[in-house]
């Protein structure tokens, strides 16, 4: 229990104020559950809570209340409204048995006027009442913020592992059916257990770049002219489903350079996928090889309506997107990532006639 003397905000006072203050102040009682004051009502005085414990809430959403401060014994609420002279901007309500002072508005700025002592205690109180509520506010921002890139994370992986999830599905019912043959039945749980590799090095991809930090990767030196075809012999079939096709042109020869095959695939994975959710009516996706100075260039263009300028300038950011029912853009930064990791370089633009072109170049050997 806290009496008006021994409070913070009132224990500096002198005799004479603190007998001023006496004889103005109203000792109220409450119980569990009545409000004290509601939003909207008149700001006609401020409370000082004597004992138990009052909630301060406010409308949200929906017109729904939610609960923003709690109030102890010896603190002040309800001065706001009385200094903007403004009404009730949230409603205070007794959460168990309480007993407050009540200081009526004009009594108070009157005794503010004659008292230096209570104008600076009053400006203190409401100092670290509003960094107490810039604090939550900041909590409540950042725990909001939080959620939302959750969220964010969660459906970009759902998008990215509906495609080999469809794939396993499709599979799976092909070599149940009862006219499958042993070789059909094969060949279905060959592309499951790749379809399993491909998901299980996705998780690895999302789990890598969620650890912000890059590791120190030995590539492997491979002929990049098989691995190219092998890559787009297994999306191919993938595209089709969706009713798009896929033209490739010949990659160089026989080129043998350092990169790491399986994450060089997601890059690839990312970049078509991404052509083919652009071509919702149908289309085409070329993929084009080309040697540019000392590096070898891979461009994918498709025939859709292109690169939004809303979104050109933060393409390879994290959860960049636009215009997509799926997807987050994480796609295109871990692409990014693996790209920059074998010590290439990835950019995109608009064709003149409609649609995009997603290049990225790989060094050659010296």
């Amino acid at each position: 229990m806290v009496t008006l003397e021994t409070s913070k905000l009132f224990r500096n006072l002198n005799a004479v104020e603190l007998n001023a203050l006496g004889q103005i102040a109203q000792e109220l009682a409450f119980s569990p559950g009545q409000p004290i004051f509601k939003e909207g009502d008149p700001g006609d005085g401020v409370y000082m809570l004597k004992d138990g414990m009052v909630e301060i809430s406010a409308s949200v959403a929906n017109n729904t209340e939610r609960v923003i401060a709690q109030v102890h014994p010896g603190e002040l609420f309800g001065e706001m409204a009385v200094l903007e002279l403004k009404p009730r901007s949230a409603t205070a309500r007794a959460a168990q048995n309480s007993a407050a002072y009540f200081i009526p508005r004009d009594e108070l700025l009157a005794m503010v006027q004659r008292s230096p002592v209570l104008a600076l205690e009053l400006l203190r109180e409401i100092s670290q009442r509003l960094r107490e509520f810039n604090q939550r506010y900041i909590q409540e921002m950042l725990q909001a913020e939080r959620l939302s890139v959750i969220g964010r994370f969660a459906r970009s992986i759902i998008h990215d592992l509906k495609n080999p999830l469809n794939i396993i599905g499709l599979s799976a019912e092909m070599a149940a059916l009862q006219r499958s043959t042993p070789e059909s039945r094969q060949t279905a749980a060959a592309t499951i257990r790749d379809q399993v590799d491909r998901i299980s090095d996705l998780i690895g991809e999302i789990l890598e770049f969620t650890q912000g930090s890059r590791a120190d990767y030995v590539l492997g030196v491979a002929d990049y002219s098989a691995f190219a075809r092998q890559v787009l012999d297994e999306i191919r079939p993938e595209v089709e489903l969706r009713g798009v096709k896929l033209e490739s042109g010949v990659p160089p020869a026989a080129v043998r350079m350092a990169f790491d095959p399986k994450r060089l695939r997601r890059v690839f994975d990312n970049l078509i996928h991404n052509a083919t959710d652009a071509l919702a009516d149908g289309g085409t996706i070329f993929v084009r090889f080309r040697v540019e100075g000392n590096d070898l260039v891979t461009e994918i263009e498709d025939t859709g309506a292109g690169i939004a300028p809303e979104i050109a300038g933060q393409l390879f950011e994290v959860f960049a997107t636009y215009g997509k029912a799926h997807g987050t853009g994480l796609g295109l930064s871990i692409s990014k990532r693996i790209v920059e990791d074998h010590h290439g370089r990835i950019w995109a633009r608009n064709r003149p006639g409609g649609g995009a072109v997603f290049c990225f170049a790989l060094p050659l050997p010296k």
